[in-house]
This record gives C-alpha cells, structure tokens and sequence, in this order.
C-alpha cells in the first residue's frame, strides 16, 4: 500500500543527472531499456542507507549461479528473511549488520529480531530466471518523490529504473518487515503510555453499566494516486486521544492492517473510539503509517511530550493539532508518516466524515456494545 504522496506536501529535493554521470564510469552504469529517468533518486535516511547497503552485496552473490538459483526459489515462494536464503558467509554478515542499524533507526529493540525481507520487485516476474536476464537488486526507497530506483546489477554497477513502469527484468527488493517491525514499535508505545497512565484504560466507576457507545467504522477509502512497482505494503495504525475521566489527556492506538489499497473502499466493521475512556462526549483521531521508517521510540516521546502538556479546562479541546506539532521535524521533511485526521468524533458521529487533511473519508455510525 503506498499512502504516501496523499499527506502533507513534502519538500523534495533536485536531483541533478551530469552529477551522477560524471562520478560514474560508463562501464559501470548498464542501462535497462525500461529505464526512463535516468536521475539518482534522492537520499533518505538511515534505514534506506542500511536496505541499501545490503542490497548491494545480495547483488554481488548473486553472480554466482548456484546462489542465484538459490535466492530466485526462494523469494519465488514469498518474502523471505535474507539470513534464510542461504546466500553466503557475507550476506549474512551483512543481513546482520542492517538489521542492527534499521532496528535502532526505528527505535526498536535489539531483542526485536530480523525486521528485513527480500522479496519479488512486483508480480509476474516469478516466471523469469536467469534463461532470460540477471535478477537486478533493490533497496524499498522510503523517500516520497522518487525519480528513479537505483537496482544493483550482478555483472557489476547499477541500473536506473522508472519507479512507475514495470521493468522488463527481475528485480529482487530488500526492505523492512513492516508488519514485525510496527507490531513491535506499537507494543512498545502502549507500554509507553501505559507507564505514563496514558492509555486510556484506567479504570473508572463509570464504566460499570449495561454497556458503553462506540464509533463502528463501517467503510473507509484512502486517496487514489499513481503506485510505485518497488514500494511495499505500508502498515496503518490511528491515535485515537481524548480526556480520561480523571481529566488527564489519553490515548489508544488502534490498527488497521487490511488498508492495502488507495483508491479502495474496506468495509471492516471496526471499533474505533470506545467512550468509556473518556470525560467527554468527545475524540480526536490522528492515522499514520509505517513504511518502513518510522521511529516508535520518537513516536512515543513526542506522543507523551504532547499528552502531558495539554489541559483540561473543563470544555473539550481536540488535541490533533498538539500531537500532530510534537512530532519530530524529520517527519515533515523526506518521509512523513502522518495520514489524515479527524476531529471531535462523538457518540453521536454518523455518516461519511472526512479527514482534515482531505486524503481520505470514515463511514460511520453509533455502536452500543452490551456488556456480558
């Protein structure tokens, strides 16, 4: 999924081609004839510098026919950690060492585990092997406004390929495992904020009723804008934040892992906002994504940075624009992973709202859930 393009604008950067042509020798730059934008994509950040890193030196195993063969069965079946298809003594080593550098890019626990994948580039090309070209290599871009992919050629120097049109060879992407790596980064964060009493959990005599109002999301679409072939799935996941019953602000994090698409209506019939959290009759929701680069350790701090300065005056005040301005400055600039937001959801919220930021729309409607 690629929920990119359609959030806040981003500065891009001028890419400039003689520069790469002139720190390039000719013989080193084979050209793919599907290669249309022969411009060096811009930089972004360390975990694309770590993917990248690896990419090359898969690329380099990859000369040597048994290990290619190795690698195209592999990744034929599905995604698979680089360490598991046996690609050598210095893939692994150097598997190990980007995994190392993306888990402390995204704020992630060394304990985490491999959060790298090596997968097919896009579908179909399954059905070619070495009888027909060279597999080339590629690292997930997690920049926003690509130009070009650089892919890395077996027989030696790189390949600049169209990010829009299919290339006419196999390419083999490395990127993170974002639905391991945000599935740790979000337990993290509750355990964050429940350390903080922030959660939105803490117990209350007022939620010892028949039963409590939710907010059903019926049907949800994200805006609609041309893919990227090498960009993988982005991974969903909302703040929804509000007042605790003891007037301290609180948050939840709710997940929404089938949003695969743009351009998609889901009818996934989710809970959202449970009101027997909150003081008020009141919820904002902010939705963002991992890509593969989100940092949960910043996430969690500007989070609770935001949280513990806002106060409750006895009125309602959303608290999307607080959350939203504690985020780290870097989020704004190359990669931001900010979605969309909604303000002020009641108990009472029915119908088609859409988001603050017009990148997409909630159906929704009341939902009484009965206690047992």
């Amino acid at each position: 999924m690629h929920p990119r393009s359609f959030r806040l604008s981003v500065l891009s950067l001028t890419l400039v081609t003689t520069t790469l042509v002139a720190s390039t020798p000719a013989q080193a730059r084979p050209v793919d004839t599907t290669s249309a934008t022969q411009v060096a994509p811009s930089g972004s950040g360390p975990v694309f510098s770590a993917t990248d890193r690896l990419a090359r030196e898969v690329a380099d195993a990859l000369a040597d026919p048994a290990t290619r063969a190795r690698a195209l069965a592999a990744v034929t079946a599905g995604p698979v950690d680089p360490l598991a298809a046996r690609l050598g003594a210095r893939v692994d080593r150097a598997s190990r060492a980007a995994n190392e550098a993306v888990l402390a890019a995204k704020g992630l626990s060394a304990t985490t585990g491999s959060v790298l994948h090596l997968r097919l580039g896009h579908p179909g090309s399954g059905a070619l092997s070495t009888r027909t070209a060279l597999p080339l290599v590629a690292a997930a871009p997690t920049d926003d406004e690509l130009n070009s992919v650089v892919a890395y050629d077996p027989a030696g120097g790189h390949v600049l390929l169209d990010p829009v049109r299919l290339p006419s060879r196999p390419v083999l992407v490395v990127e993170v495992d974002v639905t391991r790596a945000m599935e740790q980064g979000l337990a993290q964060l509750r355990q964050e904020l429940t350390q903080r009493g922030l959660n939105g959990v803490r117990a209350t005599s007022r939620t010892a009723q028949a039963g409590y109002w939710a907010t059903k999301v019926n049907a949800i679409r994200l805006s609609n804008d041309q893919e990227t072939w090498i960009k993988g799935k982005a991974e969903i996941f909302n703040v929804v934040a509000g007042f605790g019953h003891d007037g301290r602000p609180t948050a939840t994090v709710v997940e929404m892992p089938y949003l695969d698409n743009e351009g998609t209506v889901y009818y996934p019939n989710q809970l959202l906002v449970h009101f027997n959290a909150y003081k008020y009759n009141l919820a904002d929701v902010v939705m963002w994504e991992d890509d593969g680069d989100t940092n949960y350790r910043d996430l969690a701090t500007a989070l609770i940075t935001a949280l513990l300065t806002i106060v409750d005056y006895g009125t309602y005040t959303p608290l999307v624009t607080a959350i939203i301005n504690a985020m780290p400055a870097s989020w704004w600039t190359d990669d931001p992973d900010y979605v969309d937001s909604w303000y002020t959801l009641s108990t009472g919220s029915s119908g088609r709202l859409n988001g603050a930021a017009a990148n997409g729309w909630m159906d929704v409607t009341p939902y009484w859930v009965q206690q047992l």
